[in-house]
């Protein structure tokens, strides 16, 4: 069975590598279904004979105690809740070194676990996925040059904002929490990431099943 995901996986194989392993940036806002599209582009790029392993941005955000001391506890998930400069150390490594390890994070506890994620020896193509990765925005627009392809997932506003609010409401918040939630921080980032993101080589309709 042909995957619904091919026409995309050979985009993806047809693009120049600048590095050994093929990096594929992965982006676009909360709530776009970044996680999903990734382990089903892994399962499509397998399929047509490469190694592929999913990388999350998400390992690099700040612990909260820092986050608390820099007040910005309440805007956990934007540009500078991240440690971008660790990131981007660990994106010049993926294209080449190995092994490379990398930290992962845990969101039932909401922290990040150092050295929790490896790259596999083998690999050949690692999709990196995160909200920011084609910011325009100091520290992470230096990210662009190291992709060999990137994606970006396109989801109306409106249907980001109801995937947020259901988010929060599986998290246990009462529906009025879930909204304040969504529209307090998640729905500004984005904003943010639709508004202030350079071109991606491909945008992907992530309202459109492919699953």
């Amino acid at each position: 069975m042909t995957h619904p995901l091919g026409p995309l996986a050979a985009r993806i194989m047809a693009a120049p590598r600048k590095s050994k392993r093929r990096l594929v940036a992965l982006a676009g806002p909360p709530g776009s279904g970044k996680s999903t599209l990734a382990e089903a582009l892994a399962g499509a790029l397998r399929e047509a004979g490469c190694t592929p392993q999913v990388v999350p941005m998400d390992g690099f955000h700040l612990d909260n105690r820092i986050l608390t001391g820099l007040g910005l506890l309440d805007r956990k998930g934007a540009p500078d809740t991240f440690d971008v400069a660790g990131f981007a150390r660990l994106m010049a490594a993926l294209g080449d070194q190995t092994p490379v390890y990398y930290p992962v994070f845990d969101r039932t506890r909401d922290i990040a676990i150092a050295g929790a994620g490896t790259l596999d020896a083998h690999c050949d193509t690692v999709i990196v996925e995160g909200n920011y990765l084609l910011l325009d925005a100091p520290g992470w627009a230096d990210l662009s040059a190291g992709w060999d392809i990137s994606v970006r997932l396109d989801v109306p506003i409106d249907i980001l904002r109801q995937r947020l609010v259901d988010r929060w409401l599986h998290e246990g918040l009462a529906p009025a929490a879930a909204l304040a939630r969504a529209e307090g921080n998640d729905l500004k980032n984005a904003r943010l990431v639709q508004e202030q993101s350079v071109l991606a080589d491909v945008v992907f309709d992530a309202t459109a099943p492919y699953i």
